[in-house]
């Protein structure tokens, strides 16, 4: 399998930021990270190993980059503020930075689509929703969406702007309704064991609401909170669209 490895300083988040690629052709997937990740936990928890017939066919490319939890909303240090602002940083960074990284090494300005599980699934769900004409699918696995949990009871404008439930309620722009309504959203749960769905009902509830199409998969007891589970959903996925 192809495999490259690419790591610059981003003035945005303040720090390097690398981006592994997993294949030589394909439809480019953007792999987010669990709460504790980096760029290499889906190589290190045997997701690349389970993709791998579809890297290799050149069906897909697979990006998976970093994240900033620890700066953002787990950075139980810093004042709330900070952590919402470093989560609006960590948007501009995938939009900015990586989003032209993927279109200039796929030599295209080809839809991407978004990938991950647990807070994974929060900046998959997130990137699309903000960036709908850019990212075109998104497979949100057992996440969570609504990020207030994180802020000692504050709220400002930058975690408005990042809270799912919150901005998906109010969306009315005629062109981002219409971009939104071009993709194609799956929120991805189940009843497995550590499974909590009702995270991903709330989102969908939301996204009913304003009358944006979407999929809820609840794949019952084959929907677990944990990465064997993640392994055979995206299996299935991937297997079935590219």
């Amino acid at each position: 399998m192809h495999q490259e490895y690419h790591r610059w300083y981003s003035s945005r988040v303040g720090k390097d930021m690398g981006v592994a690629v997993y294949g030589h052709f394909g439809a480019p997937i953007l792999a987010f990270p669990t709460s504790g990740g980096d760029e290499w936990e889906h190589e290190g928890q045997n997701m690349i190993g389970t993709l791998a017939p579809f890297i290799e066919a050149g069906r897909i490319k697979v990006f998976t980059v970093g994240a900033v939890t620890a700066e953002s909303f787990y950075n139980a240090g810093a004042h709330p503020f900070h952590r919402s602002w470093m989560q609006s940083q960590y948007d501009a960074y995938i939009r900015r930075e990586i989003i032209p990284f993927i279109h200039n090494h796929c030599q295209s300005p080809v839809a991407v689509t978004t990938m991950g599980a647990s807070l994974g699934a929060y900046h998959a769900a997130n990137t699309l929703l903000k960036h709908p004409d850019v990212v075109k699918r998104c497979y949100a696995m057992s996440g969570v969406y609504d990020m207030k949990r994180f802020m000692d009871g504050l709220y400002d404008d930058n975690l408005y702007f990042n809270n799912p439930v919150d901005y998906v309620a109010n969306m009315s722009d005629p062109w981002v309704l219409g971009q939104v309504a071009s993709c194609e959203i799956r929120l991805i749960t189940g009843c497995g064991p550590f499974e909590q769905s009702g995270p991903t009902y709330q989102l969908a509830d939301a996204l009913r609401a304003r009358g944006i199409p979407h999929h809820v998969d609840d794949w019952g007891p084959k929907g677990g909170h944990d990465w064997p589970y993640w392994h055979h959903q995206m299996w299935t996925y991937v297997n079935g669209a590219f």
